[in-house]
């Protein structure tokens, strides 16, 4: 009879695992396919220390969400609603229309909805800062500028 040693599955603990801070333009890119490659990297299933229980994520900071593109008709036809729970309580609203009012609101959503639901979701949430021009308030943290490529792996940006 031979004895296996057991192997054990490694599981990060809070604070052991340090954030990084990744700038990401949002210039040209589709929503969806750029919304789930922030919900990724917030969620930190890009490093090999993934916890799911952890927020072992990384910090990102977007620029230009007001340049970001929807394919198809999705301009005039994709509706964000929400309901107060009153009779006429519905409100809805085209993404043209989300995206004059405040260009940070789809990227913001759509990440969100990629999230786990409770309050480790609401946290990652809060690593995720959207502007929507060039100009952001987080050069003190020195992001690296970094592009997804087609599979969703974070490629550095060359400078």
């Amino acid at each position: 009879m031979t004895t296996q040693t057991s192997q054990r599955t490694y599981m990060a603990k809070a604070g052991e695992v340090p954030s990084r801070w990744f700038l990401v333009d949002a210039r040209g890119q589709t929503l969806g396919r750029l919304s789930v490659n922030i919900a990724r990297v917030l969620r930190g299933k890009h490093r090999p220390q993934y916890t799911p229980h952890l927020n072992t994520g990384d910090h990102i900071v977007v620029v230009n969400a007001a340049d970001i593109v929807v394919t198809g008709g999705k301009a005039r036809k994709k509706i964000y609603d929400r309901y107060s729970g009153y009779p006429g309580g519905r409100r809805t609203r085209s993404f043209e229309e989300a995206l004059e009012r405040d260009p940070t609101f789809p990227i913001r959503h759509a990440v969100k909805g990629m999230l786990q639901h409770n309050s480790l979701g609401a946290d990652m949430l809060t690593r995720l800062r959207i502007y929507p021009g060039a100009e952001h308030r987080h050069e003190a943290q020195q992001p690296t500028p970094i592009t997804f490529g087609p599979l969703g792996e974070i490629i550095v940006a060359s400078n």
